[in-house]
């Protein structure tokens, strides 16, 4: 499995998510679950149909290890018991490292960010690392920093 490390880092300011008002209308639509179906996330996330897919069966397995250990998490939602949306990654110490999200309804992997952002902050976490930056992550706050940064963020997330 292959290890990036890209010369700019996206990351998510907790302190500086935005939520559209329109976003926040469909938050009570769905309901939300954390570290339920895992696999079943990662699997969708890996759907063969998305372009330049990476998430392969070799991925899931060392993926579902470290969840198994308690390293990685999923946060799901559900609408009328379907699996509609998650996002998953790993957590280190106050560094939660987000790696996929994917949404069949929409909204629905925005609505899993804003809850994972919402738990990270509740929980004193320091650092959202998305790695890579697009048009979709930049509507929440999403920020690049240059590498050298990062990793004195970093640091202090892993103390």
């Amino acid at each position: 499995i292959g290890w990036w490390s890209p010369v700019t880092r996206g990351v998510i300011p907790l302190d500086g998510l935005h939520v559209s008002r329109s976003l926040q209308k469909h938050l009570k639509r769905f309901s939300i679950r954390v570290d339920t179906c895992f696999a079943q996330v990662m699997k969708a996330c890996g759907d063969p149909k998305r372009p330049h897919g990476w998430i392969n069966l070799e991925f899931i397995r060392a993926y579902s290890h470290l969840h198994a250990m308690g390293w990685a998490h999923s946060v799901e939602v559900f609408h009328d018991d379907l699996l509609v949306g998650g996002v998953y990654g790993v957590r280190v110490g106050k560094l939660f490292a987000g790696e996929s999200m994917f949404h069949t309804e929409t909204d629905a992997s925005k609505i899993a960010l804003v809850f994972l952002v919402e738990f990270l902050l509740e929980n004193n976490f320091s650092l959202l690392d998305t790695q890579y930056i697009n048009d979709h992550l930049k509507q929440f706050g999403c920020i690049e920093i240059p590498n050298e940064e990062y990793e004195i963020l970093l640091k202090q997330a892993l103390e």
